[in-house]
């Protein structure tokens, strides 16, 4: 009996060629196209929408895809798993003054978790996604490899992913690099075989992601007061939400040197800005650890780490202090580490684990609270 894959077609040439491999590596195929929002339901116009995942251009990209491999496609609706998951977390964060990554929990709460669900509702085998990394299978563990074209490495978005998640996952992209992906979509006259790939977080895709959040909430976050790491006011911020660690654009704010979001203040509904020099720090606590490579860390180990999905790994040792909690201590001192993010562990082109990045060591204007 033939396995049976079930392909996320998002609509892109990815997952659209990662189809095709699974199809052509004899497994039998269907393609799911998630609907997991509508722009109009937050007030955007469909001109600010149509650059996003999850319009309807995206849809009948992913419908003539399937039509050209011969595979059935559904388009299912999981809009309620992705507010609760996705929307909803990604304002909770912000308004606890971290700054979130949603397309980490996209991946852990709905791809891996509400579609693979659904695909095994269905019988099948396996969910086949468009991501450029690797899965490996090493005694009784499934171990997960950054790709082998490491400028489109996906690894950091999928560090949650569990070792169920894995034994039923399948990235066919891995082992290919993109300009090869793109030959085959053009060789097979897939319709996105140029398309370009989306930059934007789907539900916020002009960027503006406090007046998104009022629309959605119904909240108006008060203006507050921008301070020095010394106390005194440099003037008025439009909402803490609004700025993110590290931040130097849109301040608002005249200044001889130039002036860095360094902390943000919940409870003093304050915006501390400072120097370059009060970015930088050498510890971190992070929170809500998934470990992949071992079942928990017995001792320290050297590791190098990613605070950022852009970010070039930096060694560090870590230190698992409790069930959930890891501790880390950078080698040199790092820019802008920000609660809110993932902090990914590395063993060389081996994600070990990651987690939430809670608490950071940045001195005394790097209070995050």
């Amino acid at each position: 009996m033939r396995l049976k894959a079930l392909a996320a077609m998002s609509g892109g040439v990815d997952s659209s060629v990662a189809a095709f491999l699974m199809k052509q590596a004899g497994w039998d195929c269907i393609g799911a196209t998630m609907k997991l929002f509508d722009g109009e339901d937050e007030g955007l116009s469909a001109g600010k929408t149509k650059k996003s995942c999850c319009s309807l251009d995206d849809v009948n990209d992913a419908r003539d895809v399937a039509y050209r491999l011969n595979i059935p496609h559904y388009v299912l609706n999981l809009k309620d798993d992705f507010r609760k998951n996705v929307i909803e977390r990604f304002i909770k964060i912000y308004e606890s003054g971290g700054t979130p990554n949603p397309c980490i929990d996209c991946n852990r709460f709905i791809k891996f978790n509400s579609l693979l669900f659904r695909a095994h509702q269905l019988e099948y085998d396996c969910l086949v996604t468009g991501h450029y990394a690797r899965i490996e299978k090493s005694g009784d563990r499934f171990l997960l490899k950054k790709s082998a074209d490491e400028r489109k490495d996906q690894s950091y978005v999928l560090y949650a992913m569990t070792q169920e998640q894995l034994r039923s996952a399948a990235f066919p992209l891995g082992a290919m690099r993109k300009e090869d992906v793109r030959q085959i979509a053009a060789e097979q006259g897939f319709i996105n075989a140029a398309k370009q790939d989306s930059q934007d977080i789907c539900f916020v895709p002009d960027g503006d992601y406090g007046a998104f959040m009022e629309r959605y909430s119904g909240k108006m976050y008060p203006a507050g007061n921008i301070i020095d790491s010394a106390g005194n006011i440099l003037g008025r911020h439009g909402g803490f939400v609004r700025y993110t660690i590290g931040q130097r654009r849109g301040l608002g704010i005249s200044s001889a040197s130039p002036l860095y979001v360094s902390a943000k203040s919940k409870k003093d509904n304050t915006v501390t800005l400072g120097p370059e020099t009060e970015l930088y720090s050498k510890v971190l606590t992070a929170c809500g650890v998934n470990l992949i490579a071992c079942g928990s860390l017995e001792r320290p180990a050297r590791v190098s780490v990613k605070t950022r999905y852009m970010q070039l790994e930096q060694p560090a040792l870590v230190e698992q202090t409790g069930a959930d909690l890891i501790r880390i201590e950078f080698d040199e001192p790092q820019r802008a580490v920000t609660p809110g993010q993932a902090a990914v562990l590395y063993d060389g082109g081996y994600v070990v684990g990651g987690g939430t990045i809670r608490d950071v060591d940045v001195g005394p204007a790097g209070r995050h609270d």
